[in-house]
């Protein structure tokens, strides 16, 4: 590699963590370079610096392309395409965030709505069925949470993840003011008095 000890040993770990990841360690090399690049790069600068094939630099960027990780970028009299990733790191992450997404959680949840609708035709697929329900109902939990986040602006994110323990106090601070006169809410069936009871005597 043509580069620096410090970027070398972070495009290094980049790539070994990124197979780790499910992502091709030459196109988490390729990504963790372009990252910290102050400037765009072309194919031919990549090659240059990692040692890679040309062909197996071509196939990462298309990959990263797919990903909708890097950014394509044109330089007035060179012909020559050039690539960056977005300058805002949590544009990154929600994006990495959304492919992920699309690849690995949408049809796992479309294959258990897809199956839930099928009648079982024994015991032990009712009991099967039960349990890819309750897998269902939890990953329709968390992607309906995931789309409330992804609509926040990335100042009211940031807060929101700053907040760290302090989420229990206010979910037990809200559980208080529920329990003030007045604003108990709902009474449950348990503390309604039963129909047939007689009704109380008046307090002197």
């Amino acid at each position: 590699m043509n580069l620096p000890p410090l970027v070398q040993s972070f495009v290094l770990h980049f790539g070994e963590m990124g197979s780790r990841w499910g992502i091709n360690r030459t196109v988490g090399q390729i990504y963790a370079l372009l990252f910290l690049s102050p400037e765009p790069l072309c194919a031919d600068d990549i090659v240059d610096k990692l040692g890679f094939s040309r062909s197996n630099v071509s196939i990462g960027l298309k990959e990263l392309q797919g990903w909708n990780l890097v950014r394509l970028q044109h330089i007035p009299g060179d012909r020559r395409d050039y690539f960056s990733t977005p300058d805002d790191l949590w544009q990154i992450v929600r994006t990495l965030v959304e492919e992920r997404k699309k690849r690995e959680i949408d049809p796992t949840l479309s294959m258990l709505r897809e199956t839930l609708l099928v009648e079982p035709g024994s015991a032990e697929e009712r009991h099967a069925q039960a349990r890819m329900r309750e897998l269902h109902d939890l990953i329709a939990l968390l992607t309906g949470w995931y789309e409330d986040v992804q609509k926040l602006e990335t100042e009211r994110l940031v807060q929101l993840l700053t907040l760290g323990a302090r989420v229990q106090r206010i979910l037990e601070m809200k559980d208080r003011l529920t329990l003030l006169p007045g604003r108990r809410g709902r009474a449950s069936a348990a503390d309604a008095p039963p129909k047939d009871a007689p009704p109380k005597a008046e307090e002197a």
